[in-house]
C-alpha cells in the first residue's frame, strides 16, 4: 500500500510570486455619498472651531434668534416691538425646533452661539449636496472639489458662521434642484412625479425662508417652462405649483389671524430698500464704505473667493455651450442668481450675504463645466493643479489666522457688566441707525439703553456709562456721526476696552455725574430779595440747553 505524501508547505518565495501573477480585481470608483458625508463632515468641523471667539455678535444675529424662540413660544415669531413680518418664518421656525432640541438660553450671547452650531449643521447638509448635484451631473470627483472648495472658502465660512437666512436658504435650493437635474436627464429615476412634488417643497421652502430667493427659484422655473428647458413641461408646472404653496399658505394664516395690515407694512418696507428707495444698510447707503474699498481691504484674505467669483461670465458662456436638458435648467439657475446680484449692485441694497447666493450656484456651474486637462499634457495638469492648491490652500492659512484672533468684544463687555453694573442701569447707545443697533440687542434685556446724546436727556434718565463700537461709527452706520461721539467722549477714559477685527475698538465710558446742587437756572427767587445778585428767573437764552437736573 502506498502512502501518499503530504505536499510541501510553498515557501516565501513562492508565494510571492503567487500574489504577483494572481490578476487583481479592479477598484470601483469612490461613491458619491462618501464624497458627500466627508465633505460635510469637513465642512461643519471647520465651521465649529471657536465659532464664538472668532467672530463677534453680528447686528441681525441676537434679533433673529429672539425670533427664533418667540417662534418656540408658539405663534408668529415676534420681537419685543410686536410681529415680525420683513422676512417670513421659515428659518424661525427652524431655530425653534432646534431650541427644543438642545434647550433654551437666558443669556442672548449663548444663545446666538447656540444658532451658530444649527448653521454650521445647515452647512454640512448643503456641501453634501453639492456634492451629490455636481456628481450627478459630472462625476463624483468634481462633485468632491466643489464639496471641498465650499468647505475651505473663507467666505463661507463666515456666512455660515453667523445667525443669517442665506445659510438655510442655500441648502433648501440646492436640495431641490439636485432633484430637478435627475428629472432632466436621458434616464430620468422612477416615480417623476413624485420627486417633482419633493423638489417644489424644497423650493417653496427657500422661498419660506428668504422673499429674495424667489429670483433664483421661480423665475427660473418660470423661464424654463416658457422655453421647454430642463424637465418636461408637466413636471415643471407641478414642481412651480408646489414651490408657490408655503408661502400661500403662510400669508393665509397671516389674514385668517387679522395680521395682512401689519404684513403689508413691513413688506412694502422691505420693497422700498429692495428697489434701492431706501438706503439704511449695505455699501450703497450714504456715508458707508464702498464697495471698491472693501474689497481692496479684504483681497488678501478673499483671493480665492474673487477669483471664483471673477470667473462668473466663464461659467455662464460654459454652460450656455452646453445643449442637454440639465445643462440648460443649470444655465437658467446661475442667470438668476447673476440677475440677482447684479440687482443688489447696482440699484438695490447690496449686503455681503447676498454674494452667497451668487457663489455657490456659480461653484456649481464652474464644476459641471470647466473641463479637466487632458492626461497627455502634463504641463496644463500641473497649472491646474497648481491653481487648486492656491484656491485651497490660501484659505486654510487665512482661517487659522481667523480662528485663533480673539473677536469677542461684546460678549466680554457683556460679561463685564452684568459682573459689575446693575441691572436696570441707563447705559447711552450711538450705534445703529433708524432702528436699535447691536449693542441695544446684546444688553436690552438687562439694562436701560437709549440714544440720550444731550446733557438734559442723559441726565434725565440717569445714564452712568456709553457703549461705542467705534468701527460702526467711524464706517457711518451709528445714529450718531462720528463728530458727535467724539464729542461725547471728549476727555473720557474707557472703563473697558476689546480690540477685535469686526468692531475695532468696543469701549465702555464712564459717563461723569451732574453737577450737585439746586439747578441756579431754575431756582424760584422771591421777588423781595430780586437784584443784581439773584435776578428773577427767565427762560433760558436762544439756543443754550436746558442745565442738567
Amino acid at each position: 500500500m502506498t502512502v501518499p505524501r503530504t505536499a510541501p508547505a510553498p515557501t516565501r518565495t513562492a508565494r510571492a510570486r503567487s500574489s504577483l501573477t494572481r490578476p487583481r480585481l479592479p477598484r470601483g470608483p469612490v461613491p458619491a455619498g462618501v464624497y458627500a458625508a466627508l465633505t460635510a463632515l469637513l465642512t461643519v468641523a471647520l465651521r465649529l472651531v471657536e465659532s464664538g471667539r472668532a467672530g463677534d455678535v453680528f447686528i441681525d444675529e441676537p434679533i433673529y434668534r429672539r425670533l427664533g424662540e418667540s417662534a418656540a413660544a408658539g405663534g408668529f415669531p415676534r420681537t419685543d416691538e410686536g410681529l415680525f413680518f420683513l422676512h417670513p418664518p421659515g428659518y424661525f421656525y427652524l431655530e425653534a425646533g432646534w431650541t427644543k432640541l438642545v434647550g433654551e438660553h437666558a443669556d442672548i450671547v449663548a444663545g446666538v452661539h447656540s444658532s451658530r452650531v444649527l448653521n454650521s449643521l445647515l452647512a454640512g447638509v448643503t456641501a453634501a449636496l453639492l456634492v451629490l448635484l455636481v456628481a450627478r451631473v459630472r462625476s463624483p470627483r468634481a462633485g468632491a472639489v466643489a464639496g471641498l472648495v465650499f468647505a475651505l472658502d473663507q467666505f463661507c465660512i463666515r456666512q455660515n458662521d453667523r445667525v443669517l437666512l442665506e445659510t438655510a436658504t442655500m441648502m433648501w435650493i440646492l436640495a431641490g434642484y439636485l432633484l430637478l437635474v435627475g428629472l432632466a436627464r436621458p434616464d430620468p429615476p422612477g416615480r417623476p412625479r413624485a420627486r417633482a412634488l419633493l423638489a417644489g417643497l424644497f423650493l417653496g421652502l427657500a422661498v419660506l425662508t428668504k422673499d429674495h430667493a424667489t429670483l433664483i427659484t421661480v423665475l427660473p422655473l418660470l423661464a424654463a417652462l416658457a422655453l421647454g428647458w430642463g424637465p418636461p413641461r408637466r413636471l415643471l408646472a407641478l414642481t412651480l405649483s408646489v414651490t408657490v404653496l408655503p408661502y400661500t399658505l403662510y400669508l393665509i394664516f397671516i389674514a385668517g389671524f387679522g395680521h395682512f395690515d401689519a404684513f403689508w407694512e413691513a413688506k412694502t418696507s422691505g420693497v422700498r430698500r429692495l428697489l434701492g428707495m431706501v438706503q439704511e444698510t449695505g455699501f450703497n447707503a450714504a456715508g458707508t464704505p464702498s464697495l471698491s474699498g472693501r474689497l481692496l481691504d479684504e483681497l488678501p484674505g478673499y483671493a480665492g473667493t474673487y477669483l471664483l467669483l471673477a470667473l462668473t461670465p466663464v461659467a455662464l458662456v460654459l454652460l450656455w455651450r452646453r445643449k442637454e436638458p440639465v445643462y440648460r435648467l443649470l444655465t437658467l439657475f446661475h442667470a438668476s442668481a447673476i440677475v440677482t446680484l447684479g440687482y443688489a449692485l447696482s440699484i438695490g441694497t447690496l449686503e455681503e450675504q447676498a454674494l452667497y447666493l451668487l457663489f455657490v450656484p456659480n461653484l456649481v456651474a464652474l464644476a459641471v463645466t470647466v473641463p479637466a486637462p487632458s492626461r497627455h499634457r502634463l504641463g496644463l495638469r500641473v497649472l491646474a493643479v497648481g491653481a487648486l492648491v492656491t484656491v485651497l490652500a490660501t484659505p486654510a492659512a487665512v482661517y487659522a489666522q481667523n480662528r485663533w484672533t480673539p473677536d469677542d468684544g461684546f460678549q466680554q463687555l457683556r460679561a463685564y457688566l452684568l459682573t459689575h453694573v446693575p441691572a436696570g442701569t441707563a447705559i447711552v447707545t450711538v450705534d445703529g441707525q433708524r432702528t436699535q443697533g447691536v449693542t441695544d440687542w446684546v444688553l436690552d434685556d438687562t439694562y436701560r439703553l437709549g440714544h440720550w446724546v444731550t446733557p438734559g436727556e442723559r441726565a434725565a434718565e440717569g445714564a452712568q456709562y456709553l457703549v461705542v463700537p467705534w468701527r460702526v461709527i467711524e464706517q457711518g452706520y451709528g445714529r450718531s456721526s462720528l463728530a458727535e461721539v467724539r464729542r461725547l467722549t471728549d476727555g473720557l477714559s474707557p472703563v473697558v476696552a476689546y480690540q477685535g477685527p469686526m468692531y475695532g475698538t468696543l469701549a465702555l465710558y464712564r459717563l461723569p455725574s451732574p453737577l450737585p446742587g439746586p439747578d441756579l437756572t431754575r431756582l424760584v427767587v422771591p421777588a423781595s430779595v430780586a437784584g443784581p445778585l439773584f435776578p428773577a428767573p427767565g427762560p433760558p437764552a436762544p439756543g443754550v440747553p436746558d442745565a442738567p437736573r
